[in-house]
């Protein structure tokens, strides 16, 4: 969880702009992990996503005064990574993209706990694979949407479409989602499970 507020990232986005190292290194610090994160999920391997999110920082540093603060400072960053990514995608689009199972096997817990604990993260794979398996500009939603934990608004701007075009999305693979992962669970669980932007699509 962060606990810097927007405007004290916008403050170290203006003492940037005044070669202000220290700000540029707390900025980084600030956003480095969920960049990388995004992007991680995204790409081949984790020293491509490194390399993504380097060059995302960059980008960024040489930008800065073209950020005019009509959107948050993150949201701009968002924008930015998921930029970097879709270029690097066309420059690579033969490479095969590293499989969930492969980005789950990294991941496991040594202590998983009690089987309730290891049968949600069994669920919550079959769910990451499904997500996978969907179109580019519906698992780039679920991927702002719900593992990055953007707004609606955010994530429409981060891909410069409509709020209206997200929500539509978000509808479509929570149809897709229940196809595909064949759910088994009571209709109170599947609800939880996809839930999709409560309170924000009306």
């Amino acid at each position: 969880m962060r606990t810097h507020s927007d405007n004290q990232r916008k403050g170290l986005c203006r003492r940037i702009k005044r070669a202000d190292k220290n700000a540029a290194s707390a900025l980084l610090t600030i956003y480095y992990t969920d960049i990388y994160s995004y992007i991680r999920r995204l790409c081949s391997s984790n020293q491509d996503a490194e390399d993504l999110t380097q060059q995302t920082f960059l980008k960024v540093w040489s930008s800065l005064d073209s950020f005019a603060g009509r959107s948050k400072f993150s949201t701009w960053l968002y924008r930015i990574a998921y930029n970097t990514y879709i270029d690097w995608r066309r420059e690579n689009a033969g490479q095969a993209r590293c499989r969930p199972d492969q980005w789950w096997h990294e991941r496991q817990d040594e202590n998983p706990g009690p089987p309730a604990n290891v049968a949600e993260r069994q669920f919550a794979r079959r769910l990451y694979e499904a997500v996978d398996q969907l179109d580019e500009d519906k698992r780039q939603i679920v991927h702002l949407h719900y593992y990055q934990g953007l707004s609606i608004r955010e994530t429409a701007k981060v891909l410069s479409i409509a709020t209206s075009t997200v929500k539509y999305r978000l509808r479509e693979v929570s149809k897709v989602l229940r196809t595909k992962i064949a759910l088994e669970k009571n209709p109170c669980e599947q609800e939880e499970t996809f839930l999709i932007g409560k309170g924000e699509l009306t």
